[in-house]
């Protein structure tokens, strides 16, 4: 096992319950778990990952934060040591369904949905992968009868084989992780192996809206069901007026009514429709799905609602990591927006945000390592400010929304430079915002 994350210590515990010799390498010198994994009888290596200990493996299983186009990798692979990835892993030793939800932009948003709607109705379900539990975590838990409504990556989806989704959702498509995916092309490929073992008794939930999407599911085997935020498939999930609804040709099936969607943000809608569809496929009757609705504001640091001082609104969408979910942001406010972008860049131009920023937009903060490269794309656009830390961007955001603006963290980039992960960048954020409340009280 290859990395000491979350994931690959669920696949080392996993491996050892299965009777299995484990060892774990892991790059740093200790971990707050390694104790506990040793009592379990799984062997430990700090400090890097020994060309001999993966060369003399029967298999390498790796956590997705690991790449494996390194060279101790192709060693180990030109011994005929396999290697995959720990939701592969899981795979191998799971009972039940599989819902597996991919994209760019609200996979943790739509698979938590799925999972509430999933439950009100009743369902033996489990919710995890990218986000939550691990899968090999859920192995031992399963029954025939669980839905595993998973989040995958493309991180993880790119290490797998034999990986068989029943349901596999792709939501969208835009640049993203080009600092570990060498193209965008590889990047759709990894994203596209979510279909790959599906056949026809399975289903594929496309976003008809997305071209990118539609040419990668191609070739899928699966039966194909369209959702459309923007109402262009006659057979499919929809808005009618401001009703989701599943509409079959001239046929209109009502499923959830105006007011029960309480998310912030157009593009959320987007999520919601591939919900839908998903409980629909799953024998999930509307009822159940307005259930799980009802007092859903979304998940921590997505379009989350901090606070308001003194008529400006402050609002956490850290989790908006890439451009694409940075524009989708900003569109989902009429104006007055002052925008804290930037990190570690990742991928994408950051020229797709002029546009939105121009018409909705009264500045941009910059943050980070990334704050040269938006402030060339951006300033003659709309007016850039630097801020040396999330105090000064959350201060200088503040005056230059007054009186009546929004700030939003929307940074287009991931939180590496100055964050362990978007989570403490966004508690920082809220953080750094109920300071300035508490002054302006």
């Amino acid at each position: 096992m290859v990395g000491a994350a979350r994931s690959g210590i669920a696949a080392a515990q996993l491996a050892a319950r299965e009777g299995a010799r484990v060892t774990l390498t892991e790059t740093r010198d200790t971990f707050d778990a390694a104790d506990g994994l040793r009592t379990q009888g799984i062997e430990l290596e700090f400090g890097g990952h020994r060309p001999e200990t993966l060369a003399s493996a029967d298999l390498i299983v790796t956590s997705p934060g690991v790449p494996t186009d390194q060279p101790v990798f192709d060693a180990a692979r030109a011994r005929g040591v396999e290697t995959i990835g720990e939701l592969e892993f899981a795979w191998r030793w799971l009972t039940g369904r599989v819902i597996a939800i991919t994209g760019t932009k609200g996979k943790s948003t739509t698979t938590t949905l799925i999972g509430r709607m999933l439950d009100a109705a009743g369902k033996n379900v489990m919710v995890g992968g990218n986000i939550g539990t691990p899968l090999s975590a859920q192995v031992e838990h399963a029954t025939p009868d669980t839905v595993h409504v998973v989040e995958t990556s493309s991180f993880q989806l790119e290490a797998t084989t034999t990986f068989h989704p029943w349901i596999a959702v792709w939501l969208n498509f835009a640049d993203d992780h080009l600092d570990r995916h060498p193209t965008v092309a590889a990047y759709a490929a990894a994203k596209a192996r979510i279909f790959a073992n599906q056949d026809a008794k399975d289903w594929a939930v496309l976003n008809a809206d997305d071209p990118a999407v539609l040419e990668q599911a191609r070739g899928s085997s699966a039966s194909r069901v369209m959702f459309s935020l923007e109402g262009g498939v006659r057979d499919g999930f929809v808005l009618d007026g401001d009703w989701i609804v599943r509409r079959t040709g001239s046929q209109v099936e009502r499923l959830i009514p105006p007011g029960a969607v309480e998310l912030t943000g157009r593009h959320m809608l987007n999520n919601v429709l591939a919900a839908a569809a998903v409980a629909h496929i799953a024998g999930v009757q509307p009822d159940a799905m307005v259930k799980a609705l009802r007092g859903f504001h979304g998940l921590p640091h997505v379009m989350e609602p901090v606070a308001d001082v003194r008529g400006v609104r402050f609002v956490n969408d850290s989790k908006a990591t890439n451009v694409e979910a940075a524009r989708r942001s900003i569109e989902s406010f009429e104006g007055g927006v002052v925008a804290i972008v930037g990190g570690r860049y990742k991928g994408g131009d950051f020229r797709d945000l002029a546009e939105p920023l121009a018409t909705r937009g009264r500045a941009v903060i910059a943050i980070g390592e990334a704050a040269p490269r938006v402030r060339k794309a951006l300033a003659e656009n709309v007016r850039v400010i630097d801020a040396p830390s999330m105090r000064d961007a959350v201060e200088r955001g503040y005056e230059a929304a007054r009186p009546d603006g929004v700030v939003l963290l929307a940074p287009a980039c991931s939180s590496f430079d100055w964050f362990r992960d978007y989570a403490e960048r966004g508690e920082v954020f809220k953080a750094e915002v109920e300071r300035l409340r508490r002054r302006e009280q």
